[in-house]
């Protein structure tokens, strides 16, 4: 639940741990003794048990992940327990992964449709807490933010000293004509104060990869281009424009990718050799224009 955070623990004046236990969560424990604040069923105190769950997910221990939302469920403490697993899914889960969605359909069974302490609920509970146990478990987002914070600071102190900093963003200053050139396209100031219009928009900054566009949608792109009223590509533009960005440097330039391999022949020579021709020659079909090169 969204107040999960605000319910767990607070401090008064004079220092003292104050607690608040929902009405759901009073009674008596499974030894007919009346609980005390934070006390669940099993006579755990839910700050463990809500820990447990956590830390189970986390190693992938899915009987013991069941069992901690299963007690939590049925001690009247299923916000802890929603809000314990919606916190996995970003703190601990891949990105990507569907178990974020699965998990949030079980909350909404759980607490939208039926009692979440009650048996559906405790249903619900079991088995969103197994799809958080089996799926993949990392804890990448915590880690970039953690070292993306270090060096925001680094970065700060060593502007301070007049220095360059020893760790850096991996964007560095992320100026124009630097790696990250595409980027700066006209959906950015410094892209229209260089007049990259759509042009440059549709050669650069719109490539995907690596996998590249699909056979379809690299038709679709190309014809796109060339029925463009405003703008006229040519081939090497239409070529561009669908060609997969290299894994290994996605932000590469394919022309200065071209031109690199070109400069680079055994015997020293420039690219503008007979093997460049007939390279040429052999993409005399390649479309310049006419859209029949496009057809079914």
């Amino acid at each position: 639940m969204a107040d999960g955070d605000d319910r767990q623990a607070t401090f008064g004046s004079d220092g003292s741990l104050e607690t608040e236990t929902t009405p759901d969560a009073t009674g008596e424990n499974d030894f007919g003794e009346e609980k005390e604040a934070n006390e669940t069923d099993g006579g755990y105190s839910r700050y463990v048990v809500s820990s447990t769950l956590q830390k189970a997910v986390r190693r992938s221990d899915e009987e013991v992940a069941a069992w901690a939302a299963w007690e939590l469920a049925r001690s009247g403490y299923a916000w802890n327990l929603w809000d314990r697993l919606n916190l996995y899914v970003v703190e601990d889960l891949r990105a990507g992964s569907d178990a974020a969605l699965t998990i949030e359909r079980y909350e909404e069974l759980a607490t939208e449709r039926w009692d979440p302490a009650e048996w559906k609920g405790r249903l619900c509970a079991i088995h969103a807490a197994l799809a958080a146990a089996r799926a993949r478990s990392t804890r990448e987002a915590s880690n970039a933010d953690a070292y993306f914070s270090a060096v925001a600071e680094v970065r700060a102190e060593a502007r301070e000293r007049g220095e360059e900093p020893a760790h850096d963003f991996p964007v560095g200053d992320l100026e124009p004509e630097g790696r990250f050139d595409a980027v700066f396209d006209g959906h950015t100031g410094e892209g229209s104060k260089l007049d990259r219009g759509t042009r440059f928009f549709k050669t650069h900054g719109a490539r995907v990869g690596p996998e590249g566009e699909d056979e379809r949608s690299a038709r679709w792109q190309r014809l796109a281009m060339l029925l463009d009223e405003d703008v006229e590509y040519d081939a090497e533009e239409l070529d561009r424009a669908v060609e997969p960005v290299d894994p290994e440097n996605p932000w590469r330039d394919p022309a200065a990718a071209a031109c690199d391999e070109e400069g680079s022949g055994d015997d020293g020579e420039s690219g503008d050799s007979e093997s460049g021709d007939s390279e040429s020659d052999e993409n005399d079909d390649t479309p310049t224009g006419s859209l029949t090169d496009f057809g079914e």
